[in-house]
């Protein structure tokens, strides 16, 4: 199994509107991707200097699931849109 991990930053001048648009589009991923096993997005609430404004965890069943998702259209659309709204986004990916 992989553990998909992407935070994000957004920029200071995106809207609230911008932002809400760009998750709910996220959060439908896993009806169009079959290849999810599972898909949480959430929002920080702490909110402290150190803490990115929102996280994505998600669970495949190997590398070539993973990479699957990865070139999906779906996909693509919505991460380009965040990176786009985003003044930085990190990730990470483990097997578990």
């Amino acid at each position: 199994m992989i553990k998909h991990i992407v935070i994000f930053k957004f920029k200071p001048e995106v809207s609230g509107d911008e932002r809400s648009s760009a998750l709910t589009s996220l959060r439908g991923l896993p009806d169009k991707i079959p290849v999810i096993r599972e898909f949480e997005v959430g929002e920080d609430v702490v909110r402290s200097p150190r803490s990115w404004d929102c996280a994505l965890v998600s669970v495949f069943d190997d590398l070539e699931a993973l990479n699957e998702y990865q070139v999906n259209e779906d996909h693509v659309a919505a991460a380009r849109r965040l990176r786009e709204l985003c003044e930085s986004v990190a990730s990470v990916d483990f097997e578990f």
